[in-house]
């Protein structure tokens, strides 16, 4: 990868999309071929990120090389289980406990020890995989497990991760919610904060705005306009037409999903043209990935877009509490 692409694809979470490619100078050839390699790993459609990216040792790597480690000396009746199991499930576990090993069995010493935490279950339960030779629970038991151990907030992005891949539904996720041995009550309250979001920001936002109490967005896009940031042109928006503003956030960590992806000689469906005589946007509010780490200030600054906005147009919103 150029230099200039490489730092591109810093900015935005390791990630690029095919006309960042082209504009640093790879012709599309080229782009294939390092696709078809596997020194470039396609994200989703027309998303990609390096090779040597996605394996720089974190402490997600380190959980993972700890997690084979513990399975190849364990038991037959030890899985991998909680966030041990989402990470081999090559779930985000941004936000989560990584310095033990959780696993489960049927008996033995229940707790911590030696950076490993032993769950006891007997029987262990349903929802057992193996993959690959590594004994773990299915995705939809390690979300119901951490939604019921785990904070709120990282356990909503690991749920909002596994739903846009596919990997797990709703049916599935409260079956594995109702076999939980424990903490059902606290996991169906994390489900129920789902977000339907596309990456950890844009979870992570929508987790901010219904905490805040704050309108929730449009499902459509908003308009075509100018950027807040000028250096934005990456950016993933929020479209709140009632109170006439964008929001747009650093897209940052998108979450995976197999998906096709047409040849260029394919014609791709037409986007979904903006209705001319709709709401347009008249302000727009940035919020950067380091920002999401202050939620009470994220929400003030979304609210004094929102009341500029009203200032502008001159529209106030209708509440009860003005009757």
């Amino acid at each position: 990868m150029n230099p200039q692409l490489a730092v591109m694809a810093s900015i935005r979470g390791g990630v690029f999309t095919r006309a960042d490619a082209r504009a640093c100078g790879y012709p599309d050839a080229d782009i294939d071929s390092l696709l078809d390699s596997g020194s470039w790993r396609r994200i989703r459609r027309g998303t990609y990120a390096a090779h040597r990216s996605l394996m720089l040792v974190t402490d997600e790597v380190v959980h993972l090389r700890r997690i084979h480690h513990v399975l190849r000396t364990s038991g037959p009746n030890v899985f991998a289980s909680h966030q041990s199991a989402a990470a081999l499930h090559a779930l985000p576990v941004w936000g989560l406990d990584l310095t033990r090993v959780h696993v489960t069995a049927p008996d033995g010493r229940s707790g911590r020890q030696r950076g490993v935490h032993r769950h006891i279950r007997d029987p262990v339960g349903p929802g057992l995989q193996l993959w690959n030779k590594l004994r773990l629970v299915s995705p939809a038991r390690a979300i119901a497990e951490v939604a019921a151990t785990a904070p709120v907030e990282p356990a909503v992005v690991l749920a909002d991760a596994a739903m846009y891949a596919g990997l797990v539904d709703r049916r599935r996720l409260n079956h594995a919610v109702n076999n939980l041995d424990h903490g059902s009550r606290r996991a169906l309250q994390v489900l129920g904060r789902l977000t339907g979001s596309a990456s950890i920001a844009e979870s992570r936002l929508r987790f901010i705005l219904a905490d805040a109490g704050l309108p929730a967005p449009s499902p459509s896009p908003p308009p075509d306009t100018e950027p807040a940031d000028p250096d934005s042109s990456a950016a993933e928006s929020l479209w709140f037409p009632d109170e006439r503003t964008v929001v747009e956030f650093e897209p940052r960590f998108p979450f995976w999903c197999e998906e096709f992806e047409p040849s260029t000689e394919e014609p791709l469906p037409e986007p979904i043209a903006a209705d001319p005589d709709g709401p347009q946007p008249v302000e727009h509010c940035w919020i950067s990935w380091t920002d999401l780490t202050d939620p009470p200030t994220v929400a003030d600054r979304i609210r004094t877009t929102f009341a500029r906005a009203a200032r502008r147009t001159g529209i106030r919103p209708f509440t009860l509490a003005r009757m």
